[in-house]
């Protein structure tokens, strides 16, 4: 959410900025929001005019009745009790007024930097750089399931009776992996001296307000019937809102966290034949980075951010790439944003597995995150988050990348300590040629 007084200041900017997401609908509301604003400020002052008048009319009744000029002191009371009135009439616009201008900013866009490229959908989004050499193994790589089938890893029939569609039980040496990859994630980002931290995995309401738009939220998540809370579709929900109303003493910044969670997500709409199996589902888990910190320290933690993601998939061979999001792929929170994508020998393309965001001061504006400087004034934070890892996507990265002719998996040596000292896993039939071993 912007600052009002920006907006009042610099609504064309706020307009243009409007125009490069191509939300043109939302140009309205810009003007909407000066006018409501202008009015409740407008009622605001007359209420404060009101209260200080009530309490120098009330000092007048009180020297009056000392004198004991009854009449002067009653017809001060009645002009007292006009403007209590008049006042009690504002009290009650102001709430409605300022939930006008609230409920208009809460869908305003924020303002992206200028080095988003411009563009209406993902189809316009630029690729920044490439981190290792893709390659196209002499034989067909089988669909991810095919090659977890082959190791009797996933039961996708089974999680279909039990809780339906977008659900998957993961079984054996590919659980084993699953979890591994989940193990070693935790522990690079703690090597690069990050915090460790399991948040919870519901949050209320005002949160998920403060983290994230309402589009956003219709879309992703879980609200638990009849209580005031939503199953996180990723921690940065949760591990925000562990800041919500609280000051930072600015010699604790930066705050660099990463958290493992499970995340629910409905997603909504049809999806391509690529998007079955364990690609899009409604439950996954993932190892996450967030970073709170000054505005000035933002865009260089966002580009550590995602060099973390690339080392990471770089350490066990993934070619991956940077995918840097143009300003109608942008979620209306972020200032800017890349996706990190692994390369997929399968589809000869890469698919992405991650995205890393600078928030701005956008949530910290919806939370009351501020940071208390050192000239001892307050002022608002800034936030940041990446996906470190999110299998089981990740596992068809790995699977398709690292799978041989013979049907076998190599375990890179990062993943050997995870996997009990295995370097190689054997199927228990080759998934390229169907064969038993």
């Amino acid at each position: 959410m912007l600052d009002i007084k920006f907006v009042r200041e610099n609504p064309d900017i706020v307009k243009e900025n409007i125009r490069k997401k191509f939300q043109d609908q939302k140009l309205v509301l810009v003007d909407e929001v000066i006018k409501y604003d202008a009015e409740a400020r407008k009622v605001q002052q007359e209420a404060d005019e009101l209260r200080a008048r009530k309490n120098q009319l009330s000092k007048q009744i009180g020297a009056l009745m000392a004198q004991g000029k009854k009449e002067e002191a009653a017809k001060v009371k009645e002009d007292v009790a006009r403007q209590s009135e008049r006042l009690k009439e504002l009290e009650a616009q102001e709430p409605k007024l300022q939930e006008e201008v609230t409920k208009r900013m809460m869908v305003i866009p924020n303002i992206i930097d200028p080095s988003v490229p411009i563009g209406p959908d993902d189809t316009h989004n630029v690729e920044n750089e490439r981190f290792g050499e893709p390659k196209v193994p002499d034989f067909e790589v089988p669909y991810h399931t095919d090659i977890m089938e082959s190791f009797g890893g996933i039961d996708l029939d089974a999680a279909g009776r039990v809780a339906g569609n977008g659900f998957y039980y993961l079984v054996g040496d590919i659980a084993r992996l699953h979890s591994a990859i989940l193990s070693y994630a935790r522990d690079f980002m703690i090597d690069r001296g990050f915090t460790y931290v399991i948040p919870p995995y519901m949050i209320r309401s005002k949160v998920v307000d403060g983290v994230m738009s309402f589009a956003e939220m219709d879309a992703m998540m879980y609200k638990i019937e009849g209580e005031d809370l939503y199953l996180i579709g990723t921690s940065e929900h949760s591990m925000i809102g562990r800041f919500i109303d609280q000051i930072i003493p600015h010699e604790q910044l930066p705050l660099t966290l990463t958290s493992y969670s499970p995340c629910f997500r409905k997603e909504k709409g049809a999806h391509g034949i690529e998007e079955r199996g364990v690609y899009r589902i409604h439950q996954f888990e993932k190892q996450e980075m967030i970073v709170v910190c000054e505005p000035e320290d933002a865009m260089s933690w966002y580009n550590k951010l995602w060099k973390n993601t690339v080392d990471f998939f770089r350490s066990m061979d993934i070619p991956v790439r940077t995918l840097e999001c143009c300003s109608g792929d942008l979620a209306d929170l972020k200032v800017k944003s890349c996706d990190v994508e692994a390369w997929s020998p399968r589809q000869k393309k890469y698919f992405e597995v991650g995205s890393c965001s600078n928030l701005g001061d956008a949530q910290a504006r919806r939370l009351h995150i501020r940071i208390k400087g050192e000239d001892g004034k307050n002022h608002l934070a800034y936030t940041l988050n990446n996906t470190c890892v999110a299998p089981p996507r990740m596992l068809i990265a790995f699977l398709e990348n690292r799978l041989q002719a013979d049907g076998t998996v190599t375990i890179p040596e990062v993943l050997r300590p995870y996997m009990g000292g295995k370097s190689v896993l054997v199927p228990k039939y080759n998934s390229i040629t169907g064969k038993k071993n």
